[in-house]
């Protein structure tokens, strides 16, 4: 299935499940991005039916319970909707770092192009007077930021390209061409990172995406290579970085009873009238400043500067970001 269908179909079941009432073919035209077509131009028109129709039967056969039926007696046209009853998972123990895994997953699910487009797709439906359930539209556009590289990375991985990107290096003043047929994109250590084949070292490598310097450029067809099979990339990602030396002590006031993470990863709390102060040793300011930020207002870093600067930046990035999809979603 093409990206652009799964993208489709994602933001088709948002939609239909963002309101109690039956929304006709023609609402979900104007709403549901990628089904976007002239109605009066008759072959577009059937274009989209054919589109429509096979994504419905796809829903179907995935086992989504998929309705079909009027608003009321008075309408003429039929309507689809999900039946939530049948649609929602029965609770779901997770552990504690299985819940991180679920909820890191779900904050780089903007980074796919989906929340961006669903979240603006829901407010069409509002636009157009249709009800919508305000409790589906929690957690569509979760912020965390992540470098330029990590979309045109992760989908030539995806689909198997080679590619080129300049990357700067610490010891060096000039970044240099790289040529990679990239396996996959990786989070080691609050950093993210590409691995693949090097093709001008003809050995494996990996690069930190925050060095990658410019736009990452394709240069090879689809499926043009194949990864090692069962590869490890976190392993690569370890053995290439090296131990942490977390030389660093950072101070940072903790609301009473909140940061149970910081806590245990604390050398020392100290209780206060204002708050628990916290010293937690760290080895590079912004990927700390990368998981302070995911506290919000519980934690707020007292020292070094240049941890709460880098916690300054990492919010005003998010701030940036979340008025981007505003007006991305307005000008829709």
């Amino acid at each position: 299935m093409s990206r652009s269908r799964t993208e489709r179909l994602v933001n088709l079941v948002i939609c239909l499940l963002s309101t109690r009432r039956f929304l006709t073919a023609a609402q979900i035209a104007a709403t549901v991005p990628g089904y976007e077509h002239d109605p009066d131009d008759a072959r577009e028109h059937e274009a989209f039916q054919r589109k429509f129709e096979r994504d419905k039967a796809e829903l179907r056969e995935l086992g989504v319970p998929l309705e079909t039926g009027t608003a009321s007696v008075f309408d003429a046209e039929p309507g689809y909707r999900i039946a939530h009853r049948e649609y929602a998972l029965p609770d779901i123990p997770l552990e504690p770092d299985e819940a991180a895994a679920v909820g890191i997953a779900a904050r780089l699910w903007q980074h796919a192009g989906l929340a961006a487009a669903a979240s603006s797709g829901l407010a069409k439906l509002r636009a157009a007077g249709v009800d919508v359930d305000p409790q589906a539209t929690l957690g569509l556009e979760p912020m965390v930021t992540v470098d330029p590289a990590f979309a045109p990375l992760t989908a030539a991985a995806r689909d198997r390209r080679e590619v080129t990107f300049d990357y700067r290096v610490p010891d060096r003043d000039a970044p240099t061409r790289r040529r990679l047929q990239p396996w996959g994109v990786v989070c080691w250590r609050g950093r993210w990172y590409v691995v693949g084949h090097d093709r001008d070292r003809a050995a494996t490598r990996c690069f930190r995406l925050s060095r990658v310097t410019g736009a990452v450029r394709v240069t090879g067809a689809p499926g043009g290579y194949e990864p090692p099979a069962g590869v490890d990339l976190i392993s690569h990602v370890a053995a290439w970085s090296g131990p942490v030396e977390r030389t660093g002590r950072a101070t940072v006031l903790a609301t009473p009873g909140r940061a149970a993470g910081l806590r245990r990863w604390a050398v020392q709390c100290v209780p206060g009238p204002d708050g628990d102060r916290l010293v937690l040793p760290y080895a590079d300011p912004e990927s700390l400043a990368g998981h302070l930020v995911g506290y919000g207002p519980d934690v707020r870093v007292l020292d070094p500067p240049e941890v709460r600067d880098a916690v300054i930046q990492r919010l005003k990035e998010i701030a940036v970001r979340h008025d981007e999809l505003a007006v991305a979603g307005g000008a829709r």
